[in-house]
């Protein structure tokens, strides 16, 4: 059974810094698409960031881009997203999910080119961690 479990969202500052955490089980870990979504009340899910587990290329959305950082420990079967410069406007639930259609370093170059992540293409996900950024 495949699980996805994060943490590390908590109330936060803004211009702080934040760590979530998303621990893998249930299925092989070091060739998988993994991303981290968001959704704030009354918004949709947005795509922030995602990371081949085989070849560590990322993507990062327009608006975490240079504050966000995506990162892979294959040993621990964890993803970590870290979040700096936080503004009110990244608070939401932060839900990670694994993608298993194709080949995960061709999945995450066509991210890059769509410039956008697809919540369909995952197919399990997480219970999500609440984020909370105070003005």
């Amino acid at each position: 059974e495949v699980q996805l479990v994060e943490s590390g969202g908590g109330l936060v500052q803004t211009g702080g810094s934040l760590t979530l955490a998303c621990v893998a089980s249930g299925f092989t870990f070091d060739d998988h698409t993994i991303g981290w979504f968001r959704q704030a009340p009354g918004k949709e899910r947005e795509g922030v960031s995602c990371i081949s587990t085989n070849n560590g290329s990322t993507y990062y959305a327009d608006s975490v881009k240079g504050r966000f950082t995506i990162s892979s420990d294959n040993a621990k079967n964890t993803v970590y997203l870290q979040m700096n410069s936080l503004n009110p406007e990244d608070s939401a639930v932060y839900y990670c999910a694994v993608s298993t259609l194709g080949v995960s370093a061709i999945r995450i170059a066509t991210t890059q080119t769509l410039g956008v992540m697809y919540a369909w293409e995952y197919e399990d996900w997480g219970q999500g961690t609440q984020v909370t950024v105070s003005a």
